[in-house]
Order: structure tokens, then C-alpha cells, then sequence
């Protein structure tokens, strides 16, 4: 059965395997690209596999840093992943509960300031995040509980809310 394009079957069952052994809730998620440095070509390009297949993704820095401008910026695809880790989310717990959603639509804005990333300041590179949420659903279920569960569970949402651990090594010099 699917609900809001959620697989409750696949689910339910990923659920009962993870209740017997806690290390199959344990996934890696890799993005590996390159950079460009063509005049006219995106700046970065990565590959991400998927079960399904892979699809080439290009990010380009905006005109005003130094780049092209043709392809979104790195910062667009950090807010992209935040609201479909949480449509994702959200349209999931709805589904759990047996809440027929007929709408779902996340924004995510943020205001970016650039002075520290430009070695000028030492004033936050971004204050806040605002994520909105326009849902409805059949029957009128609880979207608040439904809310409140997905700002919990959802990924995207804890990677912005805790710290967590970076580790970036350098090689090839």
C-alpha cells in the first residue's frame, strides 16, 4: 500500500529489520565531484548513485563570488536537500499514521552573510534557517503531531540543529 508516495510495506518492513539488528539503520552517504576550472562550465560537478541509477548534478558559484551563474549555487542545494529531507519526512509520518496528505509544499530560506567567507568578519555566515511548511490532508488529520514528529526524526533538520563531528583531509599536494 502507498500513501502520500511512501512505500508502507518497504517501510514497515525496514522498520521490523532495524528492531532485530540496530546496525542495519547504519547507512553511508557519499557525494564525490570534481571541480571545474573550464571558462563557461559549472564549477563543481558530481555524480550521485542511486538504486535506481545515477543523476549528474553541476553547481556554479553566483556572478558577484566569482562565478558563472548557470547552474544553482552550493548554498541552493544545501536548502534543496533540507526541504526534501523534510517533505521526505514529513509525507512519511503522515503516512505511518494514515494521513492522506492532498498538499505538501517546504520552503527553505535563509539569509547568507558572506563577510566571514570572504575573510572580512567574524559575524555568523548564517543566523537562521526558515523552513515552511503548506500541508493539508484528507479527513483533516493532525498535521501539528505530524509536524512536531518531522522537525524530531527528520535528518536534514538534525544536521542543522546538533553539532557534528568534520573531518577534512587533505591529499594529492
Amino acid at each position: 500500500m502507498r500513501i502520500n508516495n511512501v512505500n508502507l510495506e518497504k517501510a514497515g518492513a525496514f522498520v521490523e529489520e532495524v528492531k532485530q539488528d540496530k546496525s542495519k539503520a547504519l547507512k553511508v552517504k557519499k557525494v564525490e565531484g570534481i571541480g571545474n576550472f573550464e571558462d563557461g562550465k559549472t564549477q563543481f560537478t558530481a555524480t550521485l548513485n542511486h538504486p535506481q541509477g545515477s543523476t549528474v548534478i553541476e553547481a556554479d558559484g553566483p556572478p558577484f563570488l566569482g562565478g558563472s551563474g548557470i547552474k544553482p549555487d552550493p548554498v541552493q542545494y544545501c536548502l534543496f536537500g533540507l526541504a526534501a529531507c523534510f517533505a521526505q519526512t514529513f509525507a512519511s509520518i503522515a503516512a505511518e499514521k494514515g494521513i492522506k496528505l492532498n498538499v505538501l509544499k517546504v520552503s527553505v530560506e535563509n539569509k547568507v552573510n558572506l563577510s566571514k567567507a570572504l575573510g572580512l568578519s567574524d559575524e555568523p555566515i548564517v543566523e537562521k534557517v526558515k523552513l515552511q511548511v503548506n500541508a493539508s490532508s484528507e479527513g483533516g488529520g493532525n498535521l501539528d503531531e505530524v509536524k512536531k514528529l518531522a522537525e524530531e526524526r527528520c535528518p536534514g533538520v538534525y544536521c542543522l540543529t546538533n553539532p557534528i563531528k568534520l573531518d577534512v583531509e587533505l591529499s594529492g599536494n
